[in-house]
C-alpha cells in the first residue's frame, strides 16, 4: 500500500506540480487549496505526510498546523513549502523546510527518509 501525502497550497500550478511530482514517484496525494479546508481533507484522508505552505487565503498554514496538532496521536511529519523567506511564521516541528522555489529532487529525497 503506497503513502499518502497531503499537499495544502493555493496555488494551483504549485499542487498540481506536487501531485505529478509524488504520484511519479509512487505516492498517492490528496490536495486541500488552504488552511481550512485542509483540517477536513486531513480527517478524510489520514494523510503519512504533509506539505504545507505557509502564506494562504482563508487560513495561513501555521493556524492549521497548530489545530491539527492537537489531534489524538498526531504525530504526521510535517514539511514547509513556502516562498515567505522569513522563519518568523514557521512551524516550529517542521520535519523539513523548503523555499519557494525549491529543489525536487531534495524534496523526494526527503520525503522518501521520513516515510521509509
Amino acid at each position: 500500500m503506497s503513502k499518502k501525502i497531503m499537499i495544502v497550497d493555493d496555488d494551483p500550478a504549485i499542487t498540481k506540480y506536487l501531485e505529478t511530482l509524488f504520484t511519479d514517484n509512487g505516492y498517492e496525494t490528496c490536495v486541500a487549496v488552504d488552511g481550512k479546508k485542509a483540517i477536513d481533507v486531513y480527517n478524510a484522508e489520514k494523510p503519512d505526510l504533509i506539505t504545507l505552505d505557509l502564506e494562504m487565503p482563508e487560513e495561513w498554514g501555521p493556524r492549521f498546523f497548530r489545530k491539527v496538532s492537537k489531534s489524538k496521536g498526531f504525530n504526521t511529519p510535517v514539511i514547509v513549502i513556502s516562498g515567505l523567506s522569513s522563519t518568523k511564521y514557521s512551524i516550529p516541528k517542521a520535519a523539513a523546510i523548503f523555499g519557494k522555489p525549491f529543489d525536487a529532487q531534495k524534496l523526494v529525497e526527503k520525503v522518501s527518509d521520513l516515510l521509509s
